[in-house]
C-alpha cells in the first residue's frame, strides 16, 4: 500500500489533516492492510499519517526534512533519521522530501525486482544516486523552531573563519554544552558538532559556486586549517560540482 505525499506542508495543515475524518478512515485501512501482511510505503508528509496509525512506533523512519522537528514532537516513539532519503524497517518504507516519490518507487522496485532493474529505471529517468537529504537541508529554516539555536546559528556563521568549541558556542547563547547539544539535535536532527560542520561546508559550497578562490583559501575562510579535511567533507556531502571542482587545477 503506497501513500503519496499529502500536500501538508506546514504544522497547521498537518495537525488539521490528521484530525480529518478521511484521515481516520485511512488509518484504519492502513492498520488492516498491515495486519494482513501488506507492505506500507509513504513519503513526505504522508509519513505523518503512517505514524499516526502507530505503524512506525519503535521503527526507523524519515520524512520531509523541514518537518522533522514537528514529527519528533508528535511521534517520539519513532526513531526519526531526517537526513535519510529512503529508509526501510521491516514491512514499512518511508522517504523524505527531495524527489521523494521517485526515490520511494525506486526503492520498491529494487526490493521486489532487484537492484539491476532499479538502476535501469534510474538511468531512464536521469536520476542521480542521492543517499541523503542533508545536502538539501536549509538549517536557517530548521533552527527557527528554537530561538537559542537560531542565535547560535547566527553567532557561528559570523565566526566560520575561526576555530571555536561547542562549549564556546553554547556559552555565547546562554546554555550549557549538554543542554545546547540536546536542543540542537531536537531542532535540526544534527549533533552539535555536525551542526557547525554543516554550516562550514555550506559556506564552502557557496564560495565554490560564486568565487574562483582556491580550496586552500576557502578552507581557511570556513575554519579548516587542513584543506584535505574540507575536501573529504565535500565529498561526503556528495556535492557533484564541488567534487568535480576539487579534482581539477584552477588558474
Amino acid at each position: 500500500m503506497i501513500v503519496p505525499g499529502l500536500a501538508w506542508t506546514d504544522e497547521q495543515l498537518i495537525r488539521e489533516g490528521l484530525q480529518r475524518r478521511d484521515a481516520e478512515k485511512a488509518r484504519k485501512a492502513l492498520q488492516a492492510a498491515f495486519r494482513s501482511g501488506a507492505e506500507i510505503a509513504s513519503s513526505c508528509s504522508a509519513v505523518f499519517l503512517i505514524a499516526s496509525a502507530g505503524l512506525l512506533d519503535g521503527r526507523r523512519a524519515t520524512t520531509t526534512w523541514w518537518l522533522a522537528p514537528l514529527f519528533r514532537n508528535l511521534f517520539p516513539k519513532v526513531m526519526l533519521e531526517a537526513e535519510a532519503m529512503v529508509l526501510t524497517d521491516g514491512k514499512v518504507l518511508t522517504a523524505g522530501a527531495a524527489m521523494a516519490q521517485l526515490d520511494l518507487m525506486l526503492s520498491i522496485v529494487a526490493r521486489h525486482a532487484g537492484p539491476e532493474l532499479a538502476e535501469s529505471c534510474a538511468r531512464f529517468l536521469l536520476l542521480d544516486h542521492r543517499q541523503s537529504q542533508s545536502r538539501y537541508m536549509a538549517l536557517s529554516y530548521l533552527v527557527a523552531a528554537d530561538e537559542r539555536i537560531s542565535r547560535a546559528e547566527r553567532w557561528a556563521r559570523s565566526r566560520l573563519d575561526r576555530t571555536f568549541s561547542i562549549s564556546e558556542l553554547a556559552t555565547a547563547v546562554g546554555l550549557g554544552a549538554r543542554t545546547f547539544a540536546r536542543r540542537c539535535e531536537r531542532a535540526t536532527g544534527l549533533s552539535a558538532v555536525k551542526f557547525v560542520q554543516k554550516l562550514r561546508v555550506d559556506k564552502a559550497m557557496e564560495l565554490l559556486d560564486t568565487t574562483r578562490l582556491g580550496l586552500d583559501e576557502i578552507a581557511e575562510r570556513v575554519g579548516y586549517a587542513d584543506p584535505s579535511t574540507l575536501r573529504k567533507l565535500l565529498h561526503r556531502e556528495r556535492t557533484t560540482g564541488a567534487r568535480a571542482w576539487a579534482s581539477q587545477p584552477r588558474e
